[in-house]
């Protein structure tokens, strides 16, 4: 869960980015590090193995200033999609505040992504967290490919969910910055509510929301 600490007038969150293997996760978070502001931007450490792109998770630091003089950290994280890795998934999906579900819009990964969605549902259970009550959204991802699922056939599959679905090709650039905009979001009304951002410590939505624009950027 988020880290408020008052005395040094800084406020911790932690986003997670969710998904079977090769859906683009790391690729959203590389995206992402192209977006930013670099005055306001921490390095982007990815371990790769032979076995799976990221074995253990990415983290992408992002700071940003209020007004209130509050710094707020984002750190973002991917968890491994390969199965054998749930309890580094586990490990990472631990406290955190926010999650981004990255489905591969291929027809043939109908499956897989269903496993994953499943695995985060038992998961969220397993570290403490409620997911009827996490921050949670779905990018459907590489949408540049063919053979991929129609637009209106995932709103139709998702809509019962009440959940975000955004569209993406992290490879290339589009629906990154609306997935996060929209993680963000999410995340704001859950932690305004239990923290009293805004009432109580003069954290207001537009500054959290706005890392990527530079206009908040703390340097390091």
């Amino acid at each position: 869960m988020a880290e408020l600490d008052l005395k040094q007038k800084l406020l911790i969150v932690k986003i997670v980015y969710y998904g079977p293997a090769l859906s683009g996760k790391t690729t959203n978070l590389m995206s992402l590090h192209d977006l930013v502001n670099p005055d306001g931007r921490g390095d982007l450490l990815t371990l790769e193995t032979k076995g799976d792109r990221t074995l253990f998770f990415d983290l992408l630091p992002l700071l940003a200033r209020t007004g209130s003089g509050f710094r707020v950290k984002f750190k973002l994280f991917t968890v491994p999609g390969q199965v054998a890795h749930d309890a580094t998934r586990k490990a990472v999906l631990s406290r955190t505040d926010g999650v981004v579900f990255v489905a591969d819009s291929q027809r043939g990964q109908a499956m897989n992504n269903f496993a994953s969605f499943d695995n985060l549902e038992k998961n969220t259970g397993r570290v403490g967290l409620d997911i009827e009550d996490l921050p949670l959204v779905i990018q459907f991802n590489k949408r540049d490919l063919e053979g991929v699922v129609t637009e209106q056939e995932v709103r139709d599959r998702w809509s019962p969910t009440g959940l975000p679905v955004l569209f993406a090709s992290a490879l290339y650039g589009p629906g990154v910055r609306e997935t996060f905009s929209a993680i963000l979001k999410e995340t704001w009304t859950r932690l305004d509510a239990r923290l009293g951002l805004s009432r109580s410590h003069g954290i207001q939505e537009h500054e959290f929301l706005n890392v990527l624009d530079g206009e908040n950027a703390l340097a390091r």
